[in-house]
């Protein structure tokens, strides 16, 4: 079989990785040099232990598994099964990370509650002040803006891959004659196979609004950053309390009361932020992170985010942070049904699209790309 990979970001990735597992040649078409959205412009999180219960969880948990058996194939993906520490800091956040060793899937996403000097040995560089913390074993991470190109190294390698970049596909069809499917790109060359997968983010108009009309999926903006290096180990990713508020395995009784009895921060509320962090191989952290609904998007980044999560990440260290090497926005594809994994659609005879993973695409990837190789049949 040949398969037809149009995106080169990690959901393309992954189905071009599972393709060539399967013994299929490949044939991976990107619009530019390399992949520049949302697949580079995130923690590189393997994460866990916010997803949902049900579906979204099984595919975190299969995924984790798949990343980590890449990993170890693939070096260059830097994976690391680092777990993840949310600290809290008063009754009510300790509250719903109770609520949530009450889950029973607890155990399934590694949760344990830590005291602060439990979860200073787990992690040191946490000095700061906080009562407690909730520990995840099953998170993990990897390296964000390289793991599409080790992943991309180790396919070419295999001889079943071919990557064309600078290309933007133009039209999809089945045209008589070809094989079940085919694209024409805007050199005018035609790349015919059997399949066809349109894994192309958050590009919703265009070709995808042709073939595929309007769909269930929206975009969304966000804002990160990133440091020198911390000069010490950060030996886990660390999550603060807001965190409850935006992942939906934390919903309780519990959140509710947070919710009621302590008012989120106004720079957070009003930008629905987080705290997410993680330390790249390099010793800088990656911090993040805000989140636009409304459309048009600013196109710009404002301070005031920023701001906030360097006093969140301070008070959690104890120190300084150090000087910020890096800001920049990014836009990812969400399911407007946000319990739904990702939207998979077959649009023409031999074509599908597969898009609208939100903030779980570096996540479940891997098992979002599988579900799709055995559902056609590979």
């Amino acid at each position: 079989m040949k398969v037809i990979v149009v995106g080169a970001g990690v959901v393309g990735t992954m189905h071009a990785w599972h393709a060539v597992e399967r013994g299929h040649e490949v044939v991976h078409i990107e619009r530019e040099a390399e992949a520049r959205g949302a697949s580079l412009r995130n923690f590189g999180q393997i994460w866990v232990s916010g997803r949902a219960g049900g579906e979204e969880l099984e595919t975190a948990l299969r995924a984790r598994e798949l990343w980590e058996g890449i990993g170890a194939r693939v070096p260059g993906l830097g994976f690391r099964a680092i777990g993840s520490l949310t600290p809290v800091r008063n009754e009510l956040e300790l509250a719903v990370a109770e609520a949530a060793l009450a889950r029973p899937d607890a155990a399934a996403r590694g949760y344990k509650l830590l005291t602060a000097a439990e979860a200073r040995a787990v992690n040191p560089a946490l000095r700061g002040t906080f009562e407690a913390a909730l520990w995840c074993e099953r998170d993990a991470a990897v390296e964000p803006r390289t793991a599409q190109l080790a992943l991309r190294e180790a396919l070419l390698a295999t001889g079943k891959y071919t990557f064309l970049p600078n290309r933007e596909v133009r039209d999809v069809s089945g045209a008589e004659g070809m094989a079940n499917a085919a694209v024409r790109d805007d050199r005018g060359e035609v790349h015919s196979g059997d399949v066809v997968v349109l894994c192309t983010g958050a590009a919703l108009g265009g070709l995808v609004r042709e073939i595929a009309g309007d769909i269930p999926v929206r975009r969304v903006r966000l804002q990160m950053m990133q440091t020198d290096p911390l000069g010490e180990p950060l030996t886990t990713s660390v999550a603060d309390a807001d965190s409850f508020r935006y992942y939906p395995a934390y919903a309780s009784e519990a959140l509710d009361a947070l919710n009621a009895g302590q008012a989120q921060d106004p720079t957070a509320a009003a930008h629905r932020m987080q705290l997410l962090m993680v330390q790249r191989l390099d010793g800088g952290l990656t911090i993040g992170d805000t989140h636009e609904y409304e459309h048009p998007f600013a196109f710009d980044t404002l301070e005031d985010p920023y701001e906030h999560l360097t006093r969140v990440v301070e008070s959690f260290l104890g120190r300084p942070l150090p000087k910020v090497r890096r800001r920049w926005a990014g836009v990812y594809a969400q399911c407007t049904d946000t319990s739904r994994v990702v939207h998979r659609q077959k649009v023409r005879e031999g074509v599908w699209l597969v898009t609208g993973p939100g903030g779980r695409g570096m996540t479940c990837s891997p098992a979002v790309a599988e579900t799709t190789a055995n559902e056609l049949g590979w």
